[in-house]
């Protein structure tokens, strides 16, 4: 297949393109920032666009047979839009080119519910000061983004993928339709889901789905140092 990848440039998307390629398929990779992505290939295409810029995205998906995206934006106060409006741009270069198929990264704490390990400090405190305080603009954008697809006619998946760490290699990760009882998901295997939704005909179309790591999870500490504070 050619599969084209938006966000490809964040740890996911390196991910992501790398597996595909390995796999064997076409890969469009989409980045602002070409000079700086790490992977070559004589089956993938670094292509310089923005999400937010739809003649550019127009001509990413030209050809495609298949998108993933995984946009990735940091927290922060002001209002964002990239999940929003950049796949509400790729939806419109989809129907032009008359590509079907997409799997966007949107995640658990869209959708906030108690995990049964994780204690009362976790579940009433933590969670939701992320949700709700630190990441709010950034959840509020990833419910529209969430919305805005399921509206349309295309055969889309949504993934969720929970508490984002790192791992060498795929694991034998959980993908589950609605909500998984877990807190954490390997990078690596969230890529993977996304490649296994690319190839898989009919799998989980038009549906939301929780993808989560139960092997070698880290603690609470070691996430928030890891990805918080980009500690080891």
């Amino acid at each position: 297949m050619r599969i084209i990848v938006f966000g490809a440039n964040g740890p996911t998307g390196r991910l992501l393109t790398g597996q595909a390629l390995d796999a064997g398929h076409d890969v469009v990779a989409v980045t602002r920032r070409p000079a700086d992505f790490p992977l070559a290939h004589d089956r993938l295409t670094v292509f310089e666009g923005d999400v937010l810029h739809q003649d550019s995205v127009d001509t990413a998906v030209a050809g495609g047979d298949v998108v993933l995206s995984v946009l990735g934006v940091p927290f922060g106060k002001a209002e964002i839009t990239t999940y929003s409006a950049g796949v509400g741009n790729i939806v419109t270069a989809m129907r032009k080119h008359r590509v079907r198929r997409i799997a966007v990264v949107s995640s658990s704490a869209v959708d906030l519910r108690p995990y049964s390990d994780a204690g009362f400090l976790f579940n009433r405190v933590v969670q939701p000061y992320i949700a709700r305080v630190l990441g709010r603009t950034l959840y509020d954008d990833m419910r529209r983004m969430e919305a805005l697809l399921r509206a349309t006619e295309l055969d889309w998946t949504i993934v969720r993928p929970s508490g984002l760490f790192e791992l060498p290699a795929v694991t034998e990760y959980t993908m589950v339709a609605g909500h998984a009882d877990s807190r954490f998901t390997a990078r690596v295997d969230l890529a993977a889901s996304l490649l296994r939704l690319a190839e898989t005909e009919g799998l989980f179309v038009r549906d939301t789905v929780a993808v989560v790591t139960t092997a070698d999870n880290p603690s609470i500490l070691q996430l928030i140092r890891s990805e918080a504070l980009g500690k080891s």
